[in-house]
């Protein structure tokens, strides 16, 4: 992918449409499966994925070193080649250490930067914006602004994103904020690329001219996911509407029902026979009537 000059304005989808926010195998004693993360990323891409995005939430990036996560970026990038974007999650608590991963992000092969709102000490937004300032030119690399407030405990408000929108490299938002009227004021006033993050949101925030999606739930079904901006863009609104609800079972089941999307996504993948592996402590996997629910609903929806 070439990556936007600083200058460029940015594409509507500078990533791509449909982007998997990819889990980070680990072997069964929880070591960083590099073989495993390239199988991982070459079927995702093969079943429709334009886009992986790397140590995110999903890829369990608070419990992975800063070299593990440089190597898993490395191994990706030559299993897919140039076939799909790599936005690499650099996020941290601390600005000199996002701006650290951000550089060796770059350095591994990356197209992009997923960068979180600082966590924990709860910056007001004045300092939030600096921290995207400072990271943003760091690097070459166009950036991704993460608004999820439920695990960060911090809003990216919407008047900050239109202040940043202004920088030629932060072209694009991870949306997690279910906030979809902020969504839309930002939409309508800046060129940002909006993905939705949550998967209940992908056809709403298409249909109102978002770029696509960053998904958990596409580590499993990427294929049908990607149907529905596929029958959007073709103009069968119904058939994209009723690919939507036909996955919310699924989707409520794999990060609404208590455990954290990266358990429930792992142990679906493992019972599909794809690579995945354990969590890291402290999370613990899921039970196995869990599982055995997640397979059922993945069965039905992939069968129909």
């Amino acid at each position: 992918m070439t990556t936007p000059s600083p200058s460029a304005s940015p594409s509507p989808s500078p990533f791509g449409r449909a982007l998997c926010a990819m889990v980070t195998p680990f072997t069964p004693a929880g070591a960083l499966d590099l073989d495993g993360a390239a199988r991982l990323a070459d079927h995702l891409v093969s079943r429709g994925c334009d886009g992986l995005v790397l140590s995110g939430t999903t890829g369990e990036s608070p419990t992975t070193t800063d070299a593990e996560k440089s190597a898993l970026v490395t191994a990706v990038r030559e299993a897919v080649g140039s076939r799909a974007a790599i936005v690499a999650g650099v996020g941290t608590a601390d600005t000199a250490h996002t701006a650290e991963l951000a550089r060796e992000a770059e350095k591994a092969g990356a197209d992009g930067l997923l960068v979180v709102a600082p966590y924990y000490s709860r910056p007001p937004q004045d300092a939030i914006e600096a921290h995207f300032r400072e990271i943003a030119d760091v690097t070459g690399l166009p950036l991704v602004l993460y608004d999820i407030p439920a695990r960060t405990g911090t809003r990216i408000e919407p008047d900050t994103m239109l202040r940043l929108a202004e920088h030629p490299r932060i072209v694009a938002v991870k949306d997690c904020s279910y906030d979809f009227l902020a969504a839309q004021k930002v939409l309508a006033r800046t060129d940002l690329a909006y993905y939705a993050g949550c998967d209940e949101h992908i056809l709403a925030l298409y249909a109102v001219g978002g770029a696509g999606y960053a998904s958990t739930v596409a580590n499993v079904v990427p294929d049908h996911l990607r149907a529905v901006l596929d029958a959007f863009d073709a103009g069968d609104t119904a058939r994209a509407a009723d690919l939507q609800r036909r996955a919310s079972a699924l989707i409520e089941a794999l990060m609404a029902n208590g455990l954290p999307g990266t358990v429930t996504t792992k142990a679906l993948l493992t019972a599909l026979g794809l690579p995945a592996g354990p969590v890291r402590r402290p999370l613990r996997p899921a039970d196995r009537k869990t599982t055995d629910s997640l397979r059922s609903l993945h069965e039905n929806l992939t069968a129909g």
